[in-house]
This record gives C-alpha cells, structure tokens and sequence, in this order.
C-alpha cells in the first residue's frame, strides 16, 4: 500500500461532514466521562488497528470502566465494560440524530449516565445532534481510507516526536478539529491574556510548537501537513522551509507552515519529504523562539546544519 493514499476532499465532503459529527458525540462523552489532564491531553482520540479508540473512561464514580471504539475496516461502533459487556451497531446509513439515539440507548443500556452538550462544536451549522437528519452520508470506502491515512500520518508523527527528548504530546486525534498532531513543549510558561476561554488558556499553558495533518476545511479545502509555534516569535514567517513546495500561510494573525498533500504523495520519498519539512518547521520556531536545540536532540535524532 502505497504511504499516503489519495484522499480528495471532493471525494467524501459529505461523509467527512457526517462522520465528523459522530466523532465528536462519542468526543463528548469521553470529554464528560474522562479525568482531566494538562494540555486537555485526556480528551482526543487515538488510532487503533482498525480505527479510533476513546481508551478507558469512567470508574471514579457509579459509572463502570468503559471504552468507546470506531470500527473504520467493519464500519461499526462498540462500546466496552469493563465486566465483558458490550454493545456494538452498524455506522453506515445513519444520520447524526440516528447515531447520537443509537449511542446513549447503548450507554443506558449498559448503565453508563453521561450527560453532554449535543451541538456541533466549531463546524457550518448548529444544529443539535438529536435532531441532525440532514447529515446521513456514509461511504464506506471512504471512511476505511481516512482510517488508513490516519494509521500511516501517526507513525510519521511518532517518528517525529522520537527526534525530541522534551516534553511532548501523545500523538492526538482531535475530534473538534478532526486533525492529528504532536505537540513540543519548551518548558517556558506562557501568560494568557484575559480574554483567552479556558480551553485555550489550557492547551497553550506553555510555549509549543506542535505538527500534524488535517484533511482539509473551509480554510483550506485539500488535505496538508503543518506546523506552527504559539506564541509565534517575531520574524518566524521569514525562515526558510523545506521542501520547496512548503511554504508559510497567514493564519488568524500568525503563520502555519504548509505542505501539500498532494506535494508529499508526489515526492519520491514521501515519508522522508514530510519528516524533513516537519524538522524544518521545527527548527524555524525553535530559533526564533531561543529553544535550546541540542539539549532537546534525542540520542540518533535529525542532525540539520540549519540547527
């Protein structure tokens, strides 16, 4: 199988709409269900063999240990007990409202009480989950390739991440921007202003510089791997990137490093040309921002002469 495979937003807008919103019911409910970590670490998904997991939850309360996992091969939804109870229900021709009333009758069905906020989080519409019928897309082809590109993206990253001896994020399937990144941190506390909410002031508790892939949106509607440093230092747009076809895009009053898709599918050694921009990006914030490369460089990590 080749290492990134074609995957157009043409291609599955629609199931990518609908699949996005099952996503971040279950999101939700390991949101409410789950003990609260830093950086909201406790909260995204994380890819399995077959697709996505929840990890464990609940067990603190009257609430039994439980898991919540995406089929994307069998294209089915399970939810696990701890005790060897289960609940699994086909995911394709359902709409959100049909889904989210699956879900919680599974839940009550295995004694599991969780209450959420059933409306879509950052998306085109708000319309509340239980009453979402216009959203009913579901390619299985489709979804079993997004899994796959997740599968291959994650190990990427996780090379990535092995390059940095620091503290650094798992690598996170984000559900309310349906990405997945790994996150560097300096060490260096960052100071929030007052009208940052308290997710943000959270997540970005310290300086970072986090890498991942999105599979494209309204901003930018074709699926790229990026970089960006928060806070972002001054003259940060102005390093160089590689490869050639990387380049800096404004961004809600900063910068993202970019790099196609597209350009990386293209590249003789994909792997290698996204591992390489990540670095690049990597080394442009660390600059600038006056990490210390070396003591960070793990044992055989990237040597760059840019560094």
């Amino acid at each position: 199988m080749e290492p990134f495979p074609d995957i157009p937003l043409s291609a599955w807008a629609d199931t990518k709409a609908t699949l996005h919103r099952f996503e971040q019911i279950v999101g939700k409910v390991r949101l409410a269900a789950s003990v609260r970590r830093n950086h909201w670490w406790n909260v995204p998904f994380h890819v399995t063999g077959r697709g996505i997991t929840t990890r464990p939850m609940g067990g603190l309360d009257d609430t039994p240990v439980f898991a919540i996992d995406f089929d994307f091969v069998g294209h089915r939804l399970t939810v696990d007990v701890i005790d060897g109870r289960s609940v699994s229900f086909a995911l394709p021709g359902r709409s959100v409202a049909s889904f989210h009333r699956e879900l919680f009758a599974a839940l009550d069905h295995l004694g599991i009480h969780v209450a959420i906020k059933a409306e879509p989080f950052d998306l085109d519409d708000d319309v509340p989950f239980p009453k979402d019928t216009a959203h009913a897309a579901y390619d299985p082809v489709m979804v079993t390739r997004y899994w796959q590109v997740l599968a291959q993206v994650a190990q990427v990253l996780e090379r990535y991440a092995a390059d940095f001896s620091g503290k650094t994020s798992p690598v996170h399937h984000f559900w309310h921007t349906f990405d997945i990144a790994v996150t560097r941190f300096s060490g260096r506390k960052v100071e929030q202003g007052p009208e940052a909410d308290p997710v943000t002031r959270e997540a970005y508790s310290e300086e970072v510089i986090s890498a991942g892939f999105w599979f494209g949106d309204r901003n930018m509607p074709e699926p790229a791997f990026y970089s960006y440093t928060a806070p972002e230092p001054a003259g940060l747009a102005e390093e160089p990137l590689r490869p050639e076809e990387a380049f800096w895009m404004p961004s809600r009053g900063s910068h993202l490093a970019i790099l196609r898709y597209a350009d990386a599918r293209s590249a003789a050694d994909p792997r290698g040309t996204v591992l390489d921009f990540l670095h690049s990006a990597y080394v442009a914030g660390a600059r600038r921002a006056g990490w210390d490369i070396d003591a960070t460089r793990s044992p055989g990590g990237v040597t760059d002469p840019l560094a």
